[in-house]
């Protein structure tokens, strides 16, 4: 089978190759039309952020752990044993990390794969901004 240029299979002759019609539907194989990468606008560039879709989701896992922050004044009010404390502390660590890595995951995702679709100078600076921000993370 070959392809038309419409992206119809047109049936093989016996004289044809199984190849593939790779121009494409506008334009010659010389000069394609194609669309200049700057001139792609992605979700990034009207101000929405790879949080957007998931953030009631994350301010709900906030208000948790900022409940968690609040229980800890409450146990150092109480006078409670510091090992319990340090508990508790421990836990509130852990599910800022946990959103920490959530929050990583989605900008990977959502602004670094925007910013490679782009290519350029702006990948190489989401890439580096990532990785500052993976250091940081590391050393909590």
């Amino acid at each position: 089978m070959t392809t038309t240029g419409t992206g119809a299979h047109a049936p093989s002759s016996p004289d044809t190759d199984d190849a593939v019609d790779t121009a494409p539907a506008t334009g010659t194989p010389e000069t394609p039309d194609v669309t200049d990468v700057t001139d792609i606008v992605t979700d990034h560039d009207r101000g929405i952020h790879g949080y957007h879709h998931q953030k009631q989701e994350h301010l709900k896992r906030l208000r948790r752990i900022e409940g968690q922050i609040r229980g800890l004044q409450r146990m150092v009010d109480e006078d409670v044993y510091c090992i319990d404390i340090l508990t508790q502390v421990s836990a509130s660590t852990k599910a800022l990390q946990s959103f920490a890595l959530q929050l990583l995951e989605e900008h990977l995702r959502h602004c670094v794969a925007d910013a490679a679709v782009k290519g350029g100078d702006e990948i190489d600076a989401k890439v580096k901004e990532a990785t500052q921000a993976i250091a940081r993370m590391l050393r909590t």
